[in-house]
This record gives C-alpha cells, structure tokens and sequence, in this order.
C-alpha cells in the first residue's frame, strides 16, 4: 500500500475511492477482532475526499474523546459513557480529511504499559496473540501493525506508545510536548502525558505530525551524531542494537556515549506520575476499577506531599541535564524497551519497570521521541528509540536511522524480518 500523503493524494484526484478505504478497513478490523485491538467500529463513518488526509482511515485511543462514540477509557467506571465534542486532535484529523473509524484498546484509564487491563480483556499481539502488546496504547500498535488502518491516534505518559510500538513492530512517533494538543484527552499525569501517532514508516508519522502539527519537519541534511545510550538489555535485543550502530557508524554517523541520571529520572517521573494519577481519580475510585489499576492508584494516593513537590523542583534539574546531552548531538539512540513481547498472564509487576525505564526521558523532559522497527534477526519485533532535542532532528534522525535499517535488511546482514513499512 502507499503512503498516507500518496494514497490521500488519489484519493482527492478521484484515483482511489475513499468509500473503499473505509469498507476495506472495517473488514479487516472484523477479520482481526481476536486481538481486542479495536473496541469499537463506527460502520457509518463519513468518508472524506479533501484534505492532506483525504479519506485516510484513523483509529483513535479510547481514551481521546470522539464526538458519538462510546468514552470508556477502557473501564466499566464509564460503561455508558459517550462522547459529547471531539478532542482537537480528533477535530484536527477530521478537518484535514481523515476518517475516524473506531476506538483502539487501552490500559484501563491508561495506568499500565502491558495492554493486558481493559473492561473487555487484553490486547493481543498480532505477531503472537499468546503475547502482549504492551500499553497503554495497545489496540492503536496492534491495530497498525495487524494492517487494519495506516494511522492512529495514541497517548504517551511513560512509554505508552513507544513501548506497544516496539513490541509489535511500527512506528510510535511522540512529538515534542503539546505540539499535538491534550484538549479532551482523559488525563494520566497532566505534566508527562502526550499525544502521538502509529504508523507503519517515519515518512507516514511524519506526514502525519506535519498535518496534525501544523508544522513543517525537514529531513536530515547528511549522517548525523548519535549519542549511543548504554542501558540493560536482553542478548539478542543488545545484539541486533549493536548490529545496528555498526551499520549507522558505516554509513558515515559519528557515535558519542552519552548517559542520564536513570535512577533519579525514574524517582522523579514515578513520583509526579503516581500524585496527579490519583488527583484524577479521587472521586471516582470504587470497585469497579480493574484490581490492578485500583491497587496502583490506592498506591501513588500514599505518596507524601513532599516528594511530589521535590519531584516537581528536581524535575526542572533533570531536564536541563537531557537538554545539555541533546545539545551536544543530533539524538541519542537506545533500544526502545530491552525485551521482546512477554507472555499474557507473565508476572506485571516484574515487567512494567523494564518495558519503562529507556522511555522515561522524553515524558519528563517533554523533548520528542519515536520507536521504529529494527530488522530483527528471527521471531518478535524489537525497537529502536530516538530521541532528540526538537522535533525535526528527532524524525530527521529517524527517517536516516530507518533507511540505514532497511538497507541491512536487504544486503542480507540483518534478518528474516523487514521493518514495517
């Protein structure tokens, strides 16, 4: 399939018909139902045939307020709920052309990065259903990576996209902090949420911020200074990381090692994340809460008031500190969780603070990231995060980061799986 901008480019010439767009994507989201990943299908949306999204198909997270659809944010706590106004961002991708077509599974209330939590059960990763997709933008991973749509909506408060964008093998794209607009989305923690966009290549999530930004990214100009982060990781994910800086450096990159305060940063962003979640959901809290969001929540409720206002002043220290190390190169780069997909029913608790940790940076600093595929030697996808001090070296970097990948795929030096595109 083309690109979004080129697809929406046939459709406004009249080459493609964006009625079949939309019939086409509804039954691919019937034929995928055994995932969970879409939660709910407006069979009546209307089709459009201008705009630079003109008749794209775009599914949006359950916790991004659409007008008429159901606003559940993934809890029996608002079963009946329905929307009332679309949340800007969704308005933004409707005034441009795209179609709306549904809702995608999330980690109730977006309190969890494994997409297992949901009133209607866990999100199912299309390489593996046994598997999970992590979260909390579950169903928008899945669902772009299962080909039901080429673009969706999700939020990002620790790695809620970029963690289920590893994990399923797309493009999770988290721009710089309110470049895409929070006005009606539920919130999590009102000083790291974000919104981003799922694809299926950085060109398609470039495009995408671009229009929905309404900001214009360059592309790198020649190979660019990478800072290599140094963090834990699985052997075969560090084995296919390193594969990946041999190929980069070899295409003319220069490497610098770089390093963050990664205790302090996941103290900081834990105890600012917990206090705002619970503020949320204070007057709201009952049994009707999954057991493990409830108990979390009951948990961050116990932090004391002052190490959420420590957290606030060391928070502006430790921005400044990945500001100084992204002044000095044109992104850093790590892998973007050091696991493949777990097993559904594996111990959370063991995983949530792994599949967290390497994404924790760009939520408290607010500086942009994206996770795309690397070419993976055999089995489950694995990510490759790049994180930068603005936004046009963050997809410039990733757009070059995802050539130099394709290219080892092809010359046969990595892989028997491609990066999605």
């Amino acid at each position: 399939m083309p690109g979004i901008e080129a697809l929406a480019r046939a459709v406004r010439a009249g080459e493609v018909d964006p009625a079949e767009l939309l019939e086409d994507a509804l039954a691919r989201a019937d034929a995928a139902a055994g995932l969970n990943a879409v939660v709910h299908l407006d069979r009546e949306a209307a089709v459009h045939r201008e705009g630079p999204l003109a008749g794209i198909p775009v599914l949006v997270k359950e916790i991004i307020e659409v007008a008429g659809l159901p606003f559940r944010c993934g809890s029996s706590v608002f079963a009946d709920r329905l929307g009332s106004v679309d949340a800007e961002v969704v308005a933004r991708v409707r005034a441009a052309g795209g179609v709306v077509v549904g809702l995608t599974h999330s980690h109730e209330f977006a309190y969890g990065c494994t997409g297992t939590v949901n009133r209607v059960g866990p999100c199912r990763n299309p390489h593996d259903p046994a598997r999970i997709t992590g979260g909390s933008s579950s169903g928008s991973a899945a669902a772009v990576a299962a080909g039901i749509v080429p673009l969706a909506l999700g939020t990002d408060t620790a790695g809620s996209m970029r963690v289920p964008a590893a994990l399923c093998g797309v493009v999770g794209a988290k721009p710089s902090r309110d470049l895409l607009p929070m006005d009606g989305v539920f919130p999590l923690s009102r000083s790291l949420d974000h919104v981003g966009v799922f694809a299926g290549s950085v060109a398609d999530a470039r495009y995408a911020i671009e229009v929905l930004g309404r900001v214009s990214l360059p592309l790198l100009n020649g190979p660019p200074r990478l800072g290599m982060a140094s963090v834990p990781a699985d052997a075969d994910v560090a084995a296919i990381f390193d594969e990946c800086l041999r190929a980069f450096e070899a295409a003319g990159a220069r490497l610098v090692e770089v390093d963050f305060d990664w205790d302090e940063i996941t103290r900081t962003a834990v105890d600012l994340q917990g206090p705002e979640a619970f503020a949320v959901h204070a007057d709201l809290l009952d049994e009707r809460y999954q057991p493990d969001v409830r108990n979390r929540l009951l948990a961050a409720a116990e932090v004391p008031g002052w190490r959420y206002v420590r957290a606030q002043e060391r928070a502006r220290e430790l921005v400044a500190d990945i500001g100084r190390v992204l002044a000095g190169v044109d992104a850093v780069v790590l892998p973007t969780v050091p696991m493949r997909a777990t097993l559904i029913g594996d111990d959370e608790p063991s995983v949530r603070e792994p599949l967290l940790r390497n994404n924790r940076p760009a939520n408290l600093s607010g500086f942009p990231a994206l996770s795309l595929p690397m070419p993976v030697h055999s089995g489950l996808p694995a990510g490759l995060q790049v994180l930068a001090a603005d936004d046009a070296r963050a997809f410039g970097v990733a757009a070059w980061a995802e050539g130099e990948m394709s290219r080892m795929w092809l010359s046969g030096r990595s892989s028997s799986r491609k990066p999605h595109s």
